[in-house]
């Protein structure tokens, strides 16, 4: 079973990576927009994989997995921001991309870090 928080501020481009790992094997969703909201959703059901944004109306997602994993351990994440050079944590195992999503490549590297 591969369970996935999706951290990300705009509800479409939640609802996007969603697909597109659905089609990548992802069974199930956690859905948060903002930091504390992550940390919540990530205590309630402590995902598989992380997939999120970097800046988000209530700080930020690199904050978000770094409390995540402090708690839950290592979990692999994957960014996907606007500001791909942006400084912020990217403790491995971890992949960042560019918005807009190359949806195939996300999937792919889902599918391998997620999967093997």
């Amino acid at each position: 079973m591969c369970h996935v928080l999706i951290i990300e501020d705009e509800p479409l481009i939640a609802l996007d990576v969603a697909d597109v790992l659905t089609d990548h094997g992802a069974l199930s969703f956690s859905f948060a927009d903002n930091e504390g909201d992550a940390i919540d959703a990530a205590d309630q059901r402590v995902p598989d994989f992380i997939v999120s944004d970097v800046s988000l109306r209530a700080g930020t997602g690199p904050q978000a997995v770094a409390k995540i994993r402090a708690s839950h351990g290592i979990i692999p994440v994957i960014f996907v921001t606007a500001t791909p050079d942006a400084e912020f944590q990217r403790d491995p195992p971890s992949n960042v991309f560019r918005k807009p999503m190359d949806r195939r490549a996300i999937g792919a590297t889902f599918h391998t870090m997620a999967f093997g």
